[in-house]
């Protein structure tokens, strides 16, 4: 990755996914958090070493370093953290983004409740598709210990989830 014509390489092969990292987190910031990656990856490329982890792990690595700069600066500025976070039928489209959006207020209370480390495992693996031992490169913890917190947050988000189906308070 030394050389600046593979770079372009990269950019192009996962673009597209880091952009929507951004997206699904800062969606109003996600263009310039994106430029801001490519920046810090292409000045930072030198410190890249395949012996901890594939570039994809390393480019979500930054991406996320990035993001928590955004935040950082989001909350200096007085404005606090951002609230977020092929069928046959359209009409099953419509129901299920009915379902989808009457659930997502819980679903985002219950993101909300996990622990930060907990939460962006569950966020790298389940909306960037990284592999546990990739989300936990991003992290910076060790794999094992990656895959028990993940393993506790789908956990907690089902018992939740399972709460609130039953009325259950508990």
């Amino acid at each position: 990755m030394r050389d600046p014509v593979a770079f372009t390489s990269l950019v192009e092969r996962h673009s597209a996914d880091l952009h929507g990292y951004f997206a699904r987190r800062a969606p109003q910031a996600a263009d310039d958090l994106h430029a801001e990656l490519w920046l810090r990856a292409y000045a930072a490329r030198h410190g890249y070493d395949p012996a901890r982890g594939s570039i994809r792990a390393w480019l979500f690595g930054v991406a996320r370093n990035v993001l928590s700069a955004h935040w950082r600066q989001y909350a200096a500025a007085g404005s606090g953290m951002p609230r977020t976070a092929g069928r046959d039928d359209p009409w099953e489209a419509v129901d299920d983004r009915i379902v989808a959006a009457a659930l997502a207020p819980r679903l985002r209370a219950l993101l909300a409740e996990l622990p930060s480390v907990e939460r962006e495992l569950l966020l790298l693996v389940a909306w960037e598709q990284l592999t546990p031992t990739e989300a936990a490169a991003v992290v910076g913890i060790p794999a094992a210990t990656a895959r028990t917190r993940l393993h506790r947050a789908r956990n907690r988000m089902r018992l939740g989830a399972a709460r609130d189906m039953t009325g259950d308070p508990t």
